[in-house]
């Protein structure tokens, strides 16, 4: 009897082993077919969404970066200064409206740079001040830049264009300077996504107040702007924008170069960074006139070099690292 129980139960066992591998390899299969549907139907959503990206019509979109870093140090006395504290908070927008017909195309973008930080030595003595010497924000970085591009398109990939392009500060001295390149010229598109401006045709006017010295010039604007989706998510942006002056190269060209990453994590928010760049000999010129005693009339342009301003000639530079929030449709 006791043999006979024994041999029933392994016969049990036997029994619930094999209902159990054959019910996970059901599951297995049907995990795989779910995933093959899965598949064909993320590829027609893929797909779907191309044909949306290069149907003709408005295209339009905004992504916007807040960067937030604070500290605080108090009695920290393995540091000069114990008692510091250093706030910096910086935002970033970027927005576009593009209309793409059979014919012709207008492409419009808005970018804006802003960060201010507030320092504080030491916070014990600070306290002690009165309100009017109190430590305060500054402005760190500030940067608003507006273009509209329209071409008629002669061929596929090339276009007849025309652009204005519009940079100046936006927080401290409004257009003072500010850029205003007006030109026209061919536009090329090899890619949806990457746009090139040749425009041999392009006067640059530039507004200031007289106590800046700043030149117009007539010369060649160079515009490029290309985005691309990288691996995990992550979206990139790069634009650079270019002036080559016909009357004098060295002094008054300019360029500026953005590069924005950003990854959306949950409904439009997400982590990025944007890195700019920029070059302007015109305002290197006027920093150092204002921070010098020399004048317009004792060192011109033309003898401004890096011996002459200690070495500073510099790229100028910003980075925001920050939340991002991204709209578009």
């Amino acid at each position: 009897m006791s043999k006979k129980l024994s041999l029933l139960v392994a016969l049990v066992a036997l029994l619930a082993f094999g209902t159990n591998a054959q019910t996970v390899e059901e599951l297995k299969a049907q995990l795989a077919e779910k995933s093959a549907a899965l598949g064909a139907l993320q590829g027609e959503v893929d797909g779907l969404k191309a044909k949306i990206a290069t149907f003709p019509g408005w295209k339009t979109g905004a992504l916007a970066t807040i960067g937030l870093n604070s500290n605080s140090f108090n009695k920290w006395l393995s540091t000069a200064n114990p008692n510091s504290a250093a706030t910096t908070f910086g935002i970033t927008g970027n927005a576009f409206a593009n209309l793409d017909q059979e014919k012709f195309f207008w492409r419009n973008s808005l970018s804006i740079a802003a960060a201010k930080t507030k320092l504080v030595g030491d916070k014990d003595l600070n306290d002690n001040l009165p309100d009017s010497l109190q430590a305060g924000f500054e402005t760190t970085a500030d940067a608003i830049n507006i273009t509209s591009l329209y071409g008629y398109k002669i061929a596929p990939k090339w276009a007849v264009s025309a652009l204005g392009e519009y940079r100046s500060t936006f927080l401290t001295n409004f257009n003072n300077p500010g850029y205003l390149d007006i030109g026209a010229g061919v536009t090329w598109t090899p890619m949806s996504n990457f746009v090139v401006v040749f425009h041999p045709l392009n006067y640059n006017i530039v507004f200031a107040k007289d106590e800046f010295t700043y030149e117009p010039s007539l010369g060649c604007k160079i515009v490029a702007d290309y985005t691309q989706s990288l691996p995990m998510g992550v979206a990139w942006r790069s634009n650079l924008s270019a002036f080559v002056s016909y009357s004098d190269p060295g002094n008054f060209s300019n360029w500026t170069w953005v590069n924005g990453f950003n990854f959306t994590a949950w409904k439009g928010i997400g982590v990025g960074v944007e890195l700019g760049l920029r070059g302007n000999r015109q305002e290197s010129y006027n920093s150092f006139l204002s921070n010098s005693a020399a004048t317009a009339e004792t060192v011109a342009i033309s003898d401004f070099d890096d011996s002459t301003n200690d070495g500073e000639n510099p790229v100028q530079s910003y980075f925001v690292i920050g939340l991002t929030y991204n709209i578009s449709r």
